[in-house]
């Protein structure tokens, strides 16, 4: 690199006004992980309360945690294109996968066979766990048919 190449790139106003919205993004980014955080907080409670998790949040999770990947590319020049509100608000992608378990119905708590107390004090898990186990069942080969009659005296 010579010097006048040096100079070019000092002079260049583009390289100045890069750093100027380098800054401006970095300052979203960081008021962007605050307002994730609040969103992981109230979707975590909105799930303690309720048994399943907000649709609304999980999409605007989605669309944040997006837009943050977005902001973090242009930050590493790794994107040209600033992000929001330079360009669109990332849209939510519908999912193939399967709704999360939180938004499945819920199993029953307690059951006889998953940790439920005898009357003996152990429980029922335990108490299958320590039975003999049975005896393999021996198949009687089949009778091979023979051409001799029944006889009714003992062979001696």
């Amino acid at each position: 690199m010579n010097s006048e190449e040096l100079k070019s790139n000092l002079t260049s106003g583009t390289h100045w006004l890069r750093l100027l919205f380098m800054v401006l993004f970095a300052f979203i980014l960081y008021v962007a992980v605050i307002v994730m955080a609040a969103v992981v907080v109230l979707q975590f409670l909105f799930s303690l309360i309720t048994g399943r998790d907000n649709r609304n949040l999980r999409e605007f999770g989605q669309s944040l945690a997006q837009y943050i990947y977005q902001t973090l590319r242009f930050l590493t020049y790794n994107r040209e294109d600033k992000p929001f509100p330079f360009d669109d608000w990332p849209a939510t992608e519908e999912s193939t996968a399967p709704p999360p378990a939180s938004a499945r119905k819920p199993r029953p708590r307690a059951s006889r066979a998953k940790g439920a107390v005898t009357k003996r004090g152990t429980s029922a898990k335990a108490a299958a766990k320590t039975k003999a186990p049975k005896p393999p069942t021996a198949e009687a080969p089949p009778e091979e048919p023979t051409n001799k009659p029944p006889t009714d005296k003992p062979n001696t």
